[in-house]
């Protein structure tokens, strides 16, 4: 199932939940990634949008997938083991529809961690990496290392993709953190960049130049972890 353009899919949670995914996968794609949205906006977000058409640029295919609150309407985020349970979901669809491919998994913000999450739990089959886009560790204004030590129990390579004004993780508790977690972690940080990777005017940047420098990291390390060299 190839196609450069989004195609609606369908994932089945459990027996009475569904959501709705969206499959992004460009011909000779080399690998996909499972990528779930941040706490406050859905799939079709323009910066998920962004992420998945730079991506299929970059001959990497995406399943992008709504968490069942999100599908609901809803503001309140689901519970972890439903997130959890949606994450491990959309990973064994997107090895139906796309079984060549290796398979990547993570996404924005609250995304991100509850596939670390997941991953941490139980190993999420057939994934080589986990990427974050933006890991938040903790709330704004409350710094704390609590979310991140999940992260010791995962056992294949991670990226973190973080700005230095992302007040959802300190700086200086992030690079901490991926020290810590050794040859797993690899962090890469963007200079000015937010938590939606938007940079100030002052910056002498646009967003849209970080963006593409978020998408070349990326597609660069999933070729290093195909490879073999991560």
């Amino acid at each position: 199932m190839t196609s450069a353009s989004p195609q609606p899919v369908t994932i089945t949670v459990s027996d009475t939940q569904r959501v709705s995914g969206l499959l992004q996968a460009p011909p000779a794609a080399r690998a996909c990634y499972v990528l779930a949205h941040g706490a406050g906006a859905g799939m079709t977000h323009p910066f998920m949008a962004a992420i998945a058409n730079g991506l299929a640029e970059r001959g990497i295919a995406t399943l992008r997938y709504q968490f069942p609150y999100m599908e609901q309407g809803s503001k309140r985020p689901d519970s972890p083991k439903l997130a959890h349970a949606t994450v491990r979901a959309a990973v064994i669809e997107a090895s139906r529809l796309v079984p060549d491919l290796a398979l990547f998994a993570g996404g924005k913000s609250f995304g991100g961690r509850m596939t670390s999450q997941a991953q941490a739990e139980s190993p999420l089959p057939g994934v080589r990496g986990l990427l974050f886009l933006g890991f938040p560790l903790h709330p704004p204004g409350q710094p704390s290392e609590e979310r991140g030590k999940h992260l010791f129990d995962v056992e294949i390579p991670m990226l973190f993709l973080q700005g230095t004004r992302d007040d959802f993780a300190n700086l200086q508790l992030v690079e901490a953190l991926c020290k810590q977690l050794r040859v797993r972690a690899t962090l890469k940080l963007f200079q000015d960049a937010d938590h939606s990777f938007r940079v100030p005017a002052r910056a002498g940047r646009k967003d849209a130049e970080v963006r593409a420098e978020l998408l070349d990291a990326l597609a660069a390390w999933i070729n290093v972890v195909i490879s073999g060299s991560a």
